[in-house]
């Protein structure tokens, strides 16, 4: 007798107001097998999977497990179903060691003592048998991104999890610690764990999972065994038109110097340095691409070359303008000489999300004579400026008013660098410009930021995306440790060689 697929969703369906963000989806996903879900921002796939682990309510549809029908009503339903979820934002306290991260929820009783020790001998177990290898005493700050992602799969584990759904799991990960982690998913399918994987990177679709399964606008539009797809066909379903999975550049031109940094420096208040020497210029005409591990100094030195933050020691030159741990100058003043930021972290820098989409594409720029006339804003031209940055940088839904948080993350991702590419800077800098991004949408911007160096602009990028770096960059600088230890010429090297360097290898 044929065993019953581990998940079976039957028409499931789910609107949020007029919008209608799942529909009528069905599908299997057989037990002991690595499945991925891709799709454009909005498409459904994390709306589906957060229906399947009770995050959601769906309003319609069936969901099986191990062909026994269940309802979700919570995550507590999921993980008594035995369904676990790595989320891309890790859930761990970063002052409690590993082991004091596992056993809260499972301490098992009245002495902690006795449900510590429980875990222990079940976290190792767990360790030996799915190659999850982690030092239990040591604090959770002082893992590695690629550590801490192992806690938080121990985590699931340990709670009895036999289908496991991973939310881009390579967001943060270097080359090295990616390859880890496919061998660790293999060894959970060896051992019958059946895994889901949300991604937008073809690569890992391509190069870990047996079947996708792709979303379009709600639907499920196509499923595919891996070994009989690549990722142009992939790319083609997810979006409905043919895509070019390469950058169309011309050779870089570069002109005069737009920005230098000497011998930057920034300690917190703890003494440590965050920025250690940093010494970089940046010419108009060219991409200049930041590659490293998040949490090794890109964040600091973005915000302060935007002026977000005062260096401790060291001087910046931008657009002539020269800036120091006395002079520190602001955002502001870094936007009226021609710099425009698109920070990391969209929700908390880069917009607000309770704002209209309206008034976001403005913030910064709220002040100025087209906008704000008469000391009063006006709304209306404000609107049609946003509505004419939607058309250009394909923001959906096209709606002024819409709140920002209401947007999926890839159209606000969209919606801030419209407001800041739209002026034309002389200095752009780009943090993480396609994370959370569908591959449509990616095409879009790598096309953009190339037509602004070639407009004569001088653009940073900080990404992790290493395949991104290599094919948009004309320079690419390595950080480690809040330094930049080396330069390559992304024709002359390739991720594996990056991936060391990022790691704290020597070149």
């Amino acid at each position: 007798m044929t065993a019953p697929p581990a998940i079976e969703l039957s028409s499931i369906a789910k609107s949020f107001g007029a919008v209608r963000a799942v529909r009528g989806v069905s599908l299997r996903i057989e037990s002991g097998t690595i499945a991925g879900i891709i799709g454009e921002n909005g498409a459904g796939k994390s709306t589906l999977m957060s229906i399947l682990f009770g995050l959601y309510h769906a309003d319609g549809g069936e969901i099986h497990i191990g062909g026994v029908p269940v309802r979700m009503e919570s995550p507590h339903d999921a993980i008594a179903h035995g369904i676990g979820m790595v989320h891309q934002h890790f859930m761990l306290i970063d002052s409690f060691t590993v082991l004091e991260n596992l056993v809260l929820g499972v301490e098992g009783g009245f002495l902690l003592s006795d449900g510590m020790a429980r875990t222990r001998a079940e976290v190792e177990r767990l360790s030996g048998e799915y190659g999850l290898s982690v030092n239990l005493d040591a604090r959770v700050s002082d893992l590695s991104v690629g550590e801490q992602q192992r806690v938080e799969i121990l985590k699931v584990l340990l709670r009895g999890a036999r289908i496991l759904i991973l939310d881009e799991p390579s967001a943060v990960l270097t080359p090295q610690e990616t390859d880890r982690l496919f061998l660790v998913l293999a060894a959970l399918r060896e051992r019958g764990v059946t895994v889901i994987l949300i991604t937008h990177k073809l690569r890992e679709i391509m190069a870990a999972t047996d079947r996708v399964f792709v979303m379009r606008q709600g639907e499920l539009v196509a499923e595919r065994r891996t070994a009989e797809t690549d990722p142009h066909e992939l790319a083609e379903l997810m979006v409905g038109r043919k895509v070019r999975l390469q950058i169309d550049k011309t050779p870089t031109h570069a002109g005069s110097v737009m920005l230098r940094a000497e011998h930057l420096r920034l300690v917190d208040g703890r003494g440590v340095p965050l920025l250690d020497d940093v010494d970089l210029e940046l010419r108009a005409g060219e991409i200049v691409a930041i590659a490293g591990v998040a949490g090794n100094g890109q964040t600091e030195l973005l915000q302060v070359l935007a002026g977000m933050r005062a260096p401790t020691s060291g001087s910046l030159t931008i657009c002539e303008r020269t800036f120091d741990a006395h002079r520190p100058g602001d955002p502001a003043g870094r936007r009226a000489i021609g710099l425009a930021h698109v920070p990391e972290d969209r929700l908390r820098q880069g917009l607000v999300a309770p704002f209209q989409a309206a008034e976001t594409s403005i913030l910064g720029y709220q002040d100025e004579p087209r906008f704000n006339p008469r000391y009063f804003l006006d709304r209306p031209a404000i609107a049609r400026h946003c509505r004419d940055l939607m058309e250009r940088f394909d923001v959906r839904p096209r709606l002024p008013r819409l709140r920002s948080s209401q947007f999926s993350g890839g159209n606000q991702q969209k919606l801030v660098l419209a407001r800041e590419m739209a002026q034309e800077p002389r200095v752009l800098l780009v943090g993480q410009p396609t994370r959370g991004v569908d591959i449509g949408a990616i095409e879009f911007i790598h096309r953009e930021l190339v037509k602004a160096r070639d407009r004569g602009c001088a653009v940073l990028v900080v990404s992790v995306e290493l395949d991104e770096v290599l094919s948009l960059a004309d320079r690419v600088l390595v950080m480690f440790g809040g330094k930049i230890v080396g330069e390559v010429e992304p024709a002359g090297t390739d991720e594996r060689r990056l991936g060391l360097m990022m790691a704290g290898a020597s070149e």
